[in-house]
């Protein structure tokens, strides 16, 4: 398979307007595609100074987060391989415009469809037009989610929280993550998820190693998030 037809193949799984695109307007999309390389902590996209395109997932791992006026970081959602990041290219939008940051955490590759182009098939092609809204809106819910976190969920809950979505996201009971990972995605202390993972030990609801903290207890942890 070459490079054209692995594209054409992943847009017509991921994007569902595909099917309603020219052959022009194909062509277009194929032309201003690429795939890119980040290194792990390289920065993929700058608030407003940054409107790169869209981006889709194959390797790795992407954080979207934004920043307060003290430079304190609070994560908002993370990119897998097969999901697709639209809010970096939120320009190609009228009215949508989010001031976020994007990070690899791990050394990712991406298909990236430049913002130019995108902007124009937004523009011309009502079914482009509305899967970005989609997608906007989408990801808007997941930050909204995050933010009601932050302002009102007490430390321990949010780690509970945090800890089985992990869980069901990787299908895994074992998270690998270091505490201070942990407390990046919540937008927290280290010190504070340091506490609380001693806590939750004292408990018997996980067993922390180096790098790891495996739950034992996932009933006990839903009954502290708040889902019985």
């Amino acid at each position: 398979m070459n490079d054209h037809q692995m594209v054409t193949d992943l847009f017509i799984r991921h994007f569902n307007f595909w099917p309603h695109l020219s052959t022009a307007e194909k062509a277009l999309i194929n032309t201003h595609t690429k795939i890119v390389h980040y290194k792990r902590g390289e920065t993929v996209h700058q608030g407003t100074l940054d409107c790169i395109g869209v981006t889709l997932v194959k390797k790795g791992q992407l954080r979207v987060y934004t920043m307060s006026e003290d430079g304190r970081e609070v994560t908002l959602y993370r990119l897998f391989p097969d999901d697709v990041g639209i809010l970096s290219a939120s320009c190609a939008f009228e009215s949508v415009t989010f001031d976020v940051y994007v990070d690899a955490e791990e050394d990712t590759e991406v298909l990236l469809t430049e913002s130019i182009a995108f902007r124009k098939l937004a523009k011309d092609n009502v079914y482009v037009r509305c899967y970005g809204y989609e997608m906007s809106a989408r990801r808007l819910s997941e930050m909204l989610w995050k933010m009601q976190q932050v302002l009102f969920l007490s430390a321990d809950r949010r780690l509970a929280i945090f800890l089985l979505e992990e869980s069901e996201k990787m299908k895994t009971d074992e998270i690998h993550l270091t505490h201070e990972q942990i407390a990046r995605f919540m937008g927290t202390a280290r010190e504070v998820v340091s506490r609380l993972v001693k806590y939750f030990n004292q408990e018997g609801w996980v067993k922390p190693s180096r790098g790891c903290i495996r739950l034992l207890d996932k009933e006990s942890l839903r009954q502290l998030a708040g889902n019985p």
